[in-house]
């Protein structure tokens, strides 16, 4: 039989499990919006780079 004590602590283990797997989703999330605005700044690095002068004259 299932103690109060043995339930409570199958219970915190599940909450801090949980709480691992969130924290490691949103440290993928965050590192996926870094590398997505790394890559997108040096698109528009390159981009501009590759314009012709003529244009940018304005």
């Amino acid at each position: 039989m299932v103690t109060g004590k043995r339930l409570a602590d199958m219970g915190y283990r599940a909450f801090s499990a949980s709480m691992m797997l969130l924290t490691l989703y949103g440290g993928y999330l965050c590192s996926m919006r870094a590398y997505r605005y790394m890559q997108r700044q040096k698109e528009l690095k390159m981009a501009a780079e590759n314009q012709d002068p003529e244009m940018m004259k304005d």
